[in-house]
């Protein structure tokens, strides 16, 4: 598993109801990770108010708000979320701009192969672990130096 002290949550958004079924239901059967989906965007930002989100899988054209848009709320919202865009073929060149907008990690193109779309998910959730690990290392290596600094400070008292 990629992170062993959690399970990864996914949330999955896309106003297609066939889309969501699809790719919850290969993700339930073939990984361990907790799916959660939403057929609205404004639905999608209430889950990422609520809860961790590792790693978000949005289309890109829907109704309320287009997916560049929620992905942009998302990376307010939560930052180190993994980012991926679900696209048909002629939305290629927006997807491509979105790349640098929203901190894109991955798009996906319509209709996906699930085997690319678990490799992309699972190499999505290692970076998102390791990202995470090595932002609890930054703070305890921190954590020492403000320690060490203490007992420097407590040592030239002592010999003033």
């Amino acid at each position: 598993m990629i992170a062993p002290d959690r399970t990864p949550l996914i949330l999955v958004v896309d106003d297609e109801e066939m889309v969501l079924v699809s790719i919850k239901s290969f993700l339930m059967l073939e990984t361990e990770y907790e799916v959660v989906t939403c057929n609205s965007p404004a639905e999608a930002v209430e889950v990422v108010k609520q809860r961790t989100i590792d790693l978000v899988i949005s289309d890109y054209l829907m109704p309320e708000m287009d997916g560049i848009s929620f992905l942009m709320e998302v990376k307010m919202l939560q930052p180190h979320s993994i980012r991926i865009l679900l696209t048909g073929y002629a939305d290629k060149e927006n997807a491509i701009k979105a790349i640098n907008e929203v901190g894109l990690y991955q798009y996906i193109e319509k209709p996906w192969q699930n085997a690319d779309l678990a490799l992309v998910i699972h190499n999505g959730l290692e970076k998102r672990f390791l990202i995470e690990r090595l932002q609890k290392k930054i703070m305890e290596v921190q954590a020492a130096q403000t320690s060490l600094r203490d007992i420097q400070d407590q040592i030239i008292k002592a010999f003033m």
